[in-house]
């Protein structure tokens, strides 16, 4: 993966581009040219381009559904994770151990990180093929790393109080309760408008607007003490919003995350000295936005609603996505089932009261 000694920028249209070389001479001329590609309009692909230039044509041109949000955090992770490492390379020269060493970065990272990195890798140099900007893909044979496997799960009744708690000590976190409540997922919890809830047969119902599957739009019932929080939200306006009153963008919400972890954490006795929090932390590393989600779902495991309900609710495009939800049961789950079946506790014998015998 070559280095160059040099680079300069340049403006375009509004559009920055970035140039490399050996030399100061090598990049000004490169500057030259490509100014003047620019400007004539010549620019073409071409098996000499790099992988930057390709990568801007390729996803600008093949990714025109994708949201602005969606769009920005798949441009910065394929800038960070792949065009940092070989971009300024020519497509025609990457080979198969370039795109595996890049792979191999993600090594001990989440899966989802590692597939993801993986499938635009694959992305970028299969529309190259069918381009025939190369003779052969080099992604081909690619083999992924180890990573981990991060597991969602449901908050526990610690944390559940202490998170209804923190809720109330500041309204952006409006937007956690409709997760919580509504089984929103992040993007769509932000999204919810006042336009959103309407009345079904007497009962408050809060319209999702999902796109991330062919269900993701759906209604769900509004539990009374959210109704109570967001029933006066008119018209187009959030249900939620940031300190600034406007809707929630990636670094207000994670603000807001950050300090509903920081109260949940006093809330279950973490030490506080000088304004600051001190270690051990009770609240669960694995606490993340998305056990509100699941919260939601195994809520409606233990309240009797059937599964394919549950999979209307959730927005899950299959049931089997609802169903491992669904057989994660609790002891709480496995207490009543015990109560159906009639099982006395007091008739259950404890392991040490239980005399030997001799089997003759």
């Amino acid at each position: 993966m070559k280095k160059y000694a040099h680079s300069k920028t340049f403006t375009f249209e509004g559009r920055r581009y970035k140039v490399y070389g050996d030399t100061l001479e090598e990049v000004y001329t490169k500057m030259v040219i490509k100014k003047q590609e620019l400007e004539k309009g010549q620019l073409t692909v071409h098996g000499d381009m790099t992988l930057k230039a390709w990568s801007d044509i390729c996803v600008d041109t093949y990714k025109t559904n994708q949201k602005d949000i969606t769009r920005s955090k798949y441009k910065s992770r394929m800038n960070h994770c792949i065009i940092e490492e070989i971009g300024e390379m020519k497509l025609k020269k990457i080979r198969p151990i370039h795109c595996q060493e890049v792979l191999n970065l993600q090594a001990g990272k989440s899966k989802r990180q590692i597939d993801e990195v993986y499938m635009t890798l694959r992305f970028l140099f299969r529309k190259a093929l069918a381009n025939g900007l190369i003779t052969s893909d080099p992604t081909a044979s690619l083999e992924r790393p180890s990573g981990t496997k991060t597991t969602r799960r449901s908050i526990t009744a610690v944390e559940e109080a202490a998170f209804l708690s923190a809720c109330e000590l500041d309204n952006r976190r409006t937007v956690f309760l409709i997760m919580y409540y509504c089984g929103c997922r992040p993007s769509e919890a932000i999204g919810c408008q006042g336009r959103d809830i309407t009345k079904i047969d007497g009962y408050n119902m809060l319209h999702i607007r999902g796109t991330k599957t062919a269900k993701s739009d759906r209604l769900v019932p509004i539990d009374d003490k959210l109704y109570q929080k967001v029933k006066n939200v008119c018209g187009f306006d959030c249900l939620a919003v940031n300190q600034a009153g406007n809707k929630f963008n990636r670094k207000s919400w994670e603000r807001a995350w950050a300090g509903l972890k920081h109260d949940m954490n006093i809330a279950m006795g973490c030490r506080v000295e000088d304004g600051e929090l001190v270690g051990p932390y009770p609240l669960a590393k694995d606490f993340v936005p998305y056990c509100l989600r699941h919260t939601f779902c195994t809520n409606l495991q233990k309240q009797g609603v059937d599964i394919r309900t549950a999979q209307y609710l959730m927005g899950h495009s299959d049931i089997k996505m609802t169903a491992n939800i669904y057989t994660h049961a609790d002891t709480s789950t496995i207490t009543e089932a015990a109560k159906l079946m009639h099982v006395i506790p007091d008739e259950i014998p404890k392991p040490e009261t239980v005399e030997n015998t001799k089997v003759v």
